[in-house]
């Protein structure tokens, strides 16, 4: 069963071909040259953006094959994301399923990310055994959530954030540090090059709330009137230590919550998704948190977090199908902007 999967949630334009986990092709436009003057994604060009790269994306995702005759199923995502950009790839998806007379399929966002931890190559590596139960960390520049991941497609949310998400926490930081969007990757380098020093200790918040919730937009304000006060010379000459410090905030909060999790459940089998866990010092914390509880956690391949992507949003699809989860009224499938697992 091949199936084909479209992503358009936020600033990717992406298609991929998927049989079982197995990734056939996989194509990524991404719009980050076009919003990085913006400090982020700007609604009106990113939908533009999609509009002009979906039909080249899906066409070369589909090089190698006959839509009539090779593809089973369409898959796409309809939520959450932007609204506009998400409307892009389900009338494409839409089209090509009516056209071809081909089954589709809904995927949330979330779902591609928690199973972006168990998408293979065209050779089928990694082969990562499904162990259920899981604790599901997302950790994305839209999502921050862990969830109870019972079985395929079946998951309860245990804890979100109620305001910003992690990823955008970060990006935030770095624009108010002069440093351009998307801001994760250069506060990485720069916290590394202060040897991930923690010299301003800014507030973890929702520590003491006693649940799984997260909430990061209070941090950012902090952040915003420490650095009013610095000033802008010793902001510039102390960068590194400040991004040190935020980044510390941020990953602390996301460690001690997830230990929470740990310790409340008693599952110690963890997967993380979303671009954040592509960060390798939060990917240390995180290693030495399960190590601790005799646990194991898994990432996804580097290839799937580079920037949203369809593959695994096949993937998740894939599984879907399985259960017959298919959607019954083509015309009636619609985007989503905030949806919960």
């Amino acid at each position: 069963m091949k199936i084909l999967a479209i992503e358009t949630s936020a600033d990717e334009t992406a298609a991929a071909v998927i049989e079982e986990r197995k990734v056939l092709s996989n194509v990524i436009y991404s719009q980050i040259s076009t919003h990085t003057k913006w400090g982020g994604i700007y609604p009106a060009l990113a939908k533009r953006a999609h509009e002009e790269k979906i039909d080249p994306v899906v066409d070369r995702a589909l090089e190698k094959y006959n839509i009539k005759r090779d593809i089973d199923i369409v898959a796409v995502t309809y939520g959450p994301g932007l609204a506009i950009a998400l409307e892009v790839g389900i009338k494409k998806a839409k089209g090509l399923a009516k056209q071809y007379d081909k089954k589709i399929i809904a995927v949330n966002h979330l779902e591609g990310h928690i199973y972006s931890c168990f998408v293979q190559n065209s050779k089928g590596n990694p082969n990562h055994a499904f162990e259920f139960p899981y604790l599901a960390f997302v950790i994305s520049g839209g999502h921050t959530e862990i969830a109870l991941f019972k079985d395929h497609c079946v998951y309860e949310i245990l804890g979100e954030t109620r305001d910003d998400a992690a990823g955008e926490a970060l990006d935030k930081a770095a624009k108010m540090l002069g440093l351009g969007y998307p801001g994760g990757p250069v506060i990485e380098k720069l916290a590394n090059q202060a040897k991930n020093e923690d010299l301003y200790q800014f507030p973890r918040p929702m520590l003491k709330s006693n649940d799984l919730a997260f909430s990061f937009s209070g941090l950012k304000t902090s952040f915003f009137y420490f650095l009013k006060k610095m000033g802008e010379k010793e902001k510039n000459k102390n960068v590194k230590k400040l991004a040190s410090s935020y980044q510390e905030a941020v990953f602390e909060t996301l460690e001690k919550k997830l230990e929470l999790a740990l310790k409340r459940t008693k599952i110690n089998r963890v997967i993380v998704g979303g671009g954040v866990s592509a960060n390798q010092y939060l990917r240390l914390k995180l290693r030495r948190l399960l190590s601790a509880y005799n646990g194991s956690v898994l990432f996804p391949p580097f290839s799937y977090l580079t920037g949203d992507n369809a593959a695994m949003i096949g993937v998740a699809a894939n599984y879907k199908a399985q259960k017959n989860m298919f959607v019954k009224n083509i015309e009636e499938l619609e985007r989503i902007p905030r949806l919960s697992l």
